[in-house]
């Protein structure tokens, strides 16, 4: 009766920590469903729906890092083999702009699946200049809409630098976006 009592409690605690981190994500609390996802990982990894949830929070909190491991454990349906690619190029494109910025890598010649999230946006515009001198920052012009623009640029960590991606509407800057 008392293992009973524990294994209701456990299960009970587990719904309670996805139907949390489900809310937090439809209010828009990336961050937080992030955070407690890594915290939880170990104890639900085998849980693709939770694996999913705390990847797409850790995409839209800019802690792309983090999608590594979920692109590895999501495999066993249609739905978690496509999150599981949609993931693993946008963490590709992270390294490879990464690297062009850096050691003037060309990235002319890769001709790479695209997503829509803002860093895949933003790796295509600077793969389509080519070779070229580097700059302190470059400038992208939305071809959707020609008020939304990309400023992409280097800053200087402790460790390592950093690639920032500001997005401006018109003059003001919506969104800051940084990746190590």
């Amino acid at each position: 009766m008392r293992i009973l009592l524990i294994l209701l409690f456990s299960l009970s605690l587990f719904a309670d920590i996805k139907q949390n981190m489900l809310s937090l994500y439809q209010n828009k609390k990336y961050e937080d469903v992030c955070r407690i996802g890594f915290d939880n990982f170990k104890r639900y990894k085998k849980d693709e729906e939770f694996v999913s949830l705390y990847a797409f929070a850790c995409l839209n909190s800019d802690y792309i890092d983090r999608l590594a491991i979920p692109v590895a454990m999501l495999k066993f349906s249609p739905e978690s083999r496509a999150n599981s690619a949609y993931f693993s190029v946008i963490l590709m494109q992270k390294k490879l702009l990464y690297h062009a910025l850096i050691d003037n890598y060309d990235l002319s010649s890769l001709n790479l699946p695209t997503t829509d999230y803002v860093l895949s946006k933003v790796f295509d515009f600077y793969a389509k200049l080519g070779v070229h001198e580097q700059r302190d920052f470059y400038l992208f012009e939305d071809e959707k809409d020609k008020k939304l623009t990309y400023k992409l640029y280097l800053s200087e960590g402790t460790k390592l630098k950093k690639i920032v991606i500001e997005e401006f509407y018109d003059t003001i800057t919506i969104q800051r976006h940084v990746y190590w």
